[in-house]
């Protein structure tokens, strides 16, 4: 992790990481399920599965939720989002861990699959 000594601890995410190894990019991952099915239209089940398909996707690779290093999310109400922190946090601990990788969370106007609510990318390296 990198941090700047005299800078304020960031909750949930890490501001930098440095990393050696294989290189996985996984692609915006959304709320379905392998079959490309919606199972629910809420916020925290649909990101408990694109993480879940992140993970499903990292171990195709050899490799774990603790090999991630970035993650963005793409969100398409941000007052949905700030309103679900708590929940979202118990979803990621559970599916991720306690391994925290630099983030972004950005609002888009919206995603491609009309059902999404989120769409999350991620960045992996496994160690040599």
């Amino acid at each position: 992790m990198l941090q700047p000594a005299d800078w304020t601890a960031p909750r949930g995410y890490s501001n930098g990481i440095a990393a050696r190894g294989r290189v996985v990019l996984i692609s915006g991952q959304v709320g379905w399920d392998g079959q490309c099915l919606f199972h629910s239209s809420d916020l925290v089940l649909q990101a408990r599965q694109a993480l879940q398909n992140i993970v499903a996707i990292l171990a195709e690779a050899g490799g774990k939720p603790e090999h991630l290093v970035r993650m963005t999310w793409y969100v398409v109400d941000k007052r949905e989002y700030v309103a679900a922190f708590p929940k979202l946090g118990e979803v990621y601990r559970e599916v991720i861990g306690r391994n925290f990788p630099a983030m972004t969370a950005v609002q888009v106007c919206g995603l491609i699959e009309d059902a999404a609510r989120v769409e999350i990318e991620a960045t992996a390296v496994i160690p040599d």
